[in-house]
Order: C-alpha cells, then sequence, then structure tokens
C-alpha cells in the first residue's frame, strides 16, 4: 500500500495514542467511560484545540446544513437552521479562502509541543484541507471536504440541491416550534438561491467542455422534472411544514406554497433548461478522462478516495487479484447448493433468480425487506460486546429513500444519528424495485449500513472534538463499513445459513469489482456498456443493481475504490498486530483501537495501530 506524500510527511516521527481521546460512550447509560488518570493538558493542546474549534465552527457555517444533521443547530448556533450552503461559484470561492485561511493557521502550530492525540487531530484537519484545495483547484466539479462525494458535475441523477434540499427539509429540519418553522421557510426560499447558483455553475462548466454523458443527464432530467412537476402546494416540500406545524400560529402552509410556486418552481425550471442546453451537446463517452486535465482530475479523486497513491493501474490489479480470491472461496459453497455448472458470476446469477430468495415487487416485499433489515440491525447491536470492549447506543432505523430520489441512488445509505441523540441513525434502502434485493444479500447490507458499520462507527466519533465529527476519509468509513461485514461473518452470524454467507462474500467481489469497473472507466476508457456488461457477468449481479452502480461511478469518480483499499489496509494492520502481540493480542481491543481512534487517514490508521501494539 503506497501513501501519499503529504501523509506520509504528516504522520512521520509521530506516536500516536488512543489513552489521549476523548471517552466513548457505553450503550447502557451514554455516559462517558472512564479513561483512567490522564495527565492534564499541555498548554500546546488547549491552543491548538481552541484553533481547531474555530475552524469547527467555520466548517459549520459554509455548510449549515452539517450543524442539522448533526443536530447541533440551536443554542449560540440556531442561526445556522435558516441557512444553506451557497452553491454559487462565488460560494465555492469562498470554501477555498477558508481552507486557506485555516491551514495557514495550523502551519504556525509546533506539533512536537502537542500530546499524541491533539497531533491526531490537527494531521487530520490538515490532510482534509489540502485534499479539498486539490480539487478546488480545477474549474468544474463539486468538492466534499471531509466527505465523499466529489464529482466533476455541479448536478448529475445522484448530485444537486433538488436532492439534497427537499431530503434535509423533510427528514433533519426539526419543527418543534414557530422559530424552527420560521427557519424552514427561510431555507425553502434559499433552496431557490441555490438551485440557482449550481445553474450558474453548469453554464460555466458547459464553456469548458464539461458536460456529462447523455445517459446521466436523461436521468437527471426525469428526476427533476418530476421534481417540479404538479402543483406546488402538493411538493413534499409544503406537505412537510404543513403537516408539522398545522397548530402553530403563522399560516406556514400557504406561506410555503407561496414560495414554492413564486421561487423554487421558476428555478427548478431555469435549472431544467440548463441541464437541456447540456443534453443537446452530451455523448455517451462515460470517463472523465474525455474532459480537459481529466487525467490529472481522476488521479486527485484517487488520492481522496484512498488516501494513498495508488496509481489507476495498481488498483485495478487490485481489483481483479482480490476478486478471483473471493470467487474461490463462493465456489466452495455454491456447489454444495447444487449450483457447479458455470462461472461463479454465472452461477450467483442464476442463485439470485431462485424463487426461494426473491421479493415480490410489491408493497408486500418492500415491507418484508425493510423488516428483515431492522430485524438484523437488532440482532446485531446485542452482539456488540462479543466484538468490542467500548460500545455505543448503536440507535438506528431503516427508511425508504424519498420516491425523487430511488432512480438515481445506490441501492443503499447509512450513517449515524444527531450528537444529542435527537435523531437516530438512519439506514436509507431504495426500493424502487424489489428486484435488486434478494434474501441472503439483506443481512450484510444491514451490517455494512448500520452495526458494526456506518452509523456505530459515526457514533463513536461524537465522542471526539468537533471538527472530528464533521471530517471523515472516504477510505476510513467505507473500509470500516467493509471490516464490519467481516466482524459479522467472524461473529458466526452465517454459521446456519451458508447461503447468506454467499451474500457477504458476493458484497466484499461487488467491491473488488468496483476497483476494476471504476479505473476502466475513468481511465481504461471503457465504455457504460462495456462495464455494465463486465459487472453484472463477473458478480452475479442484476443488470437493474449494476446499471445504478456503473452510472454511480461515472459521476462519483474514484469513490467506489475506497472500500476494498481501505478494508485492505485495515486487514493488514490487523495482521501486523497479531504477529507483533502474539498470546497478547485480543481481537476486541484491535476493534476498539481502529473506531475509537475516530475517522483518519490510512497512515495514520497505521501510526494509531502501531502505538495500540506499544501499550
Amino acid at each position: 500500500m503506497r501513501f501519499s506524500r503529504r501523509d506520509l510527511m504528516l504522520t512521520s516521527g509521530s506516536t500516536l495514542a488512543l489513552a489521549g481521546l476523548s471517552g466513548c460512550m457505553p450503550a447502557a447509560t451514554g455516559t462517558p467511560v472512564a479513561r483512567g488518570a490522564n495527565p492534564p493538558p499541555l498548554p500546546a493542546d488547549r491552543a491548538a484545540q481552541d484553533r481547531l474549534s474555530a475552524i469547527a465552527e467555520r466548517l459549520l457555517a459554509d455548510v449549515p446544513e452539517t450543524a442539522t444533521g448533526l443536530g447541533l443547530d440551536k443554542d449560540t448556533r440556531a442561526g445556522l437552521k435558516a441557512r444553506l450552503q451557497d452553491r454559487s461559484p462565488a460560494g465555492v470561492a469562498g470554501t477555498a479562502a477558508m481552507l486557506r485561511q485555516s491551514l495557514g493557521e495550523l502551519a504556525s502550530i509546533d506539533m512536537e509541543a502537542l500530546s499524541p492525540a491533539t497531533r491526531i487531530d490537527v494531521d487530520v484537519v490538515k490532510t482534509s484541507f489540502e485534499i479539498g484545495l486539490g480539487g478546488l483547484a480545477f474549474p468544474f466539479g463539486d468538492v466534499a471536504v471531509g466527505g465523499w462525494r466529489n464529482t466533476p458535475y455541479a448536478v448529475a441523477q445522484n448530485v444537486g440541491a433538488f436532492l439534497d434540499t427537499p431530503r434535509l427539509l423533510d427528514s433533519n429540519h426539526t419543527v418543534e416550534n414557530t422559530a424552527d418553522a420560521e427557519a424552514y421557510l427561510a431555507r425553502l426560499d434559499g433552496y431557490a438561491a441555490q438551485l440557482d447558483g449550481e445553474t450558474e455553475r453548469l453554464r460555466i462548466a458547459e464553456g469548458t467542455g464539461v458536460i456529462a454523458p447523455d445517459f446521466l443527464l436523461d436521468k437527471c432530467l426525469r428526476q427533476i422534472r418530476l421534481a417540479a412537476s404538479g402543483n406546488p402546494a402538493d411538493w413534499d416540500v409544503v406537505t412537510s411544514i404543513a403537516r408539522r406545524a398545522a397548530a402553530m400560529p403563522g399560516d406556514f402552509a400557504r406561506r410555503a406554497e407561496r414560495i414554492a410556486a413564486s421561487r423554487v418552481a421558476p428555478a427548478l425550471q431555469r435549472q431544467i433548461s440548463e441541464l437541456e442546453r447540456h443534453r443537446a451537446r452530451a455523448d455517451n463517452r462515460a470517463g472523465v478522462w474525455k474532459f480537459p486535465q481529466g487525467d490529472d482530475y481522476y488521479a486527485w479523486t484517487l488520492v481522496a478516495a484512498t488516501t494513498t497513491t495508488m496509481t489507476p493501474d495498481d488498483v485495478h490489479q487490485m481489483g481483479l487479484d482480490q476478486l478471483a480470491d473471493l470467487q474461490r472461496q463462493m465456489d466452495a459453497i455454491l456447489r454444495p447448493l447444487g449450483y457447479t455448472q458455470g462461472s461463479v458470476g454465472e452461477r450467483m446469477t442464476a442463485l439470485g433468480r431462485d424463487p426461494r430468495f426473491t421479493f415480490p415487487d410489491n408493497d408486500e416485499g418492500r415491507a418484508r425487506i425493510i423488516s428483515i433489515l431492522q430485524d438484523r440491525i437488532n440482532d446485531m447491536r446485542a452482539r456488540m460486546p462479543q466484538a468490542f470492549t467500548v460500545l455505543v447506543p448503536g440507535r438506528v432505523e431503516v427508511r425508504r429513500l424519498p420516491l425523487a430520489e430511488e432512480p438515481g441512488a445506490p441501492g443503499a445509505y447509512g450513517g449515524p444519528g444527531t450528537i444529542d441523540g435527537s435523531l437516530p441513525g438512519r439506514l436509507w434502502i431504495n426500493l424502487r424495485t424489489t428486484g435488486i434485493w434478494t434474501t441472503y444479500s439483506l443481512p450484510d447490507l444491514a451490517y455494512h449500513e448500520a452495526i458494526p458499520g456506518h452509523a456505530w462507527q459515526g457514533e463513536y466519533s461524537f465522542r471526539l472534538p468537533l471538527v472530528r465529527s464533521i471530517l471523515a476519509f472516504n477510505a476510513y468509513s467505507e473500509g470500516w463499513a467493509l471490516y464490519a461485514e467481516q466482524i459479522a461473518d467472524e461473529l458466526g452470524v452465517y454459521e446456519a445459513n451458508p447461503v447468506e454467507r454467499l451474500g457477504y462474500l458476493q458484497s466484499l467481489a461487488f467491491r473488488a469489482c468496483r476497483l476494476v469497473v471504476d479505473t476502466g472507466l475513468h481511465a481504461k476508457r471503457w465504455t457504460r456498456e462495456q462495464a455494465i456488461h463486465w459487472f453484472a457477468s463477473t458478480n452475479g449481479s442484476s443488470i437493474d443493481e449494476v446499471q445504478g452502480e456503473v452510472d454511480r461511478y461515472c459521476s462519483w469518480p474514484g469513490q467506489a475504490c475506497g472500500y476494498k483499499v481501505g478494508h485492505s489496509e485495515i486487514n493488514r494492520l490487523r495482521d501486523r498486530a497479531r504477529a507483533a502481540m502474539g498470546s497478547r493480542y485480543d481481537w476486541r481491543t484491535f476493534n476498539d483501537a481502529v473506531v475509537t481512534s475516530g475517522n483518519v487517514p490510512l497512515t495514520v490508521l497505521g501510526r494509531v495501530i502501531d502505538r495500540h501494539i506499544a501499550e
């Protein structure tokens, strides 16, 4: 595994301690776990943490939606609840200026004077901001500072305010009093400004030749036309506030309808017109290699997604090698089930059509899918003391994706709730058709997205300094989620039902395929059709599922590569710990070390495990 020069510089000569990190919450009480007699913070630590706290506030001000997602848009931050991110060219420039200012301030910190824990915090912020500025240097696209959704397109089938803001208002923006309702209306008005800001960036990108491929634009136009259709009084952004503020004085339903009709609807139409202009010029070339600076841009996305300097060829070959190993394991399970003929992919395709493992494509089938997922989450929560000595509550619920989002969204995604516990974590499931799911694939999905995956890991970050709850690294986030699937397997959840273990192995193989397909599209000039055919036939996934996946890689270059790269590194570090510690090695405390370190670049994770071994 090769890491970026910047990461190596940040971590060289530093030893990172877990003992200095903030306590984590046990499942029963939600109170901090005692960490023993830690030394008082160093003066340099206090000064550095004050600076990091100020930077965290800048991040929340830059993207107020983050404050809402974390449940922090109240008290002294209540003003953030009425605001949305500025998605205009000026807003993007403002973000870049904020990152440069913050890096300048952090550069003056004497890293050698810090405790190991504070050194981690500073390193994480520096690395995140430098990666972000690398992406903002390109004159197109969206850069998720401390996030995962980097894209060359301001708007696409899975990118844009037309998707993000209605979901935020309906699912995350709480309405408990008239001030909350007024803030909702302010954000509804700001939604129109967001759309116009993106439309201006679309116009600028089109002038430089950066246009999404025709198949992505067709999907996007179908979705945004759906969002703009019908009477604004019936839109979710109107009915949501009408329902929740019905008993409050202020006539919020009528005012929301007026804003939607006079401000949001025209802004949606302006964005539709601009996207139609792009569609008239679009072609079917899928990869970013076609753009000016396209190869450099893809190299940046791989750095952002993996926190390594692996080349596209490195990533491509890793996918092929790991896929071969996983399919050998799958073959050993398929044969006793009677599936002996054809490639592993062909046999998994046949298994996926077996009526024993499918759902009716109706509301009954959708309800059964949600029930299975929630049952597995609840069962796994009870097993967590077998895998960790430091626990968090793990509050997660399963929710169906909004209908307008489903056509362009991935199959599922998940994450933790709010820091204050007012909202639980969510596993969002795409149920546009039940045909993309099988009974044997759902347990593994629950473990990846919920417990002990994204939602579980995210709750640990809430016990770290605020800036650490805001910033994340794709390779750690997704690598942990795949490792969470592995934890479930190691806890024996598939012993009574080997076909479900096939679902787990197919999930890992799916992520290995992603390494091959993502690099194929963006570096090796694969067509969309070539990618879909290779993926479906090799992994035995349905065409419907794979088509959505391939389209996702086209609009989020590099992101899909973080999963298996991160997972492989966690396992490499585990092997190293086991070899170094011998009889002192403890699986549970290793898992504690990885998850309580917080979301970090992969080199920093290596230092965390070095310290775990030394202690």
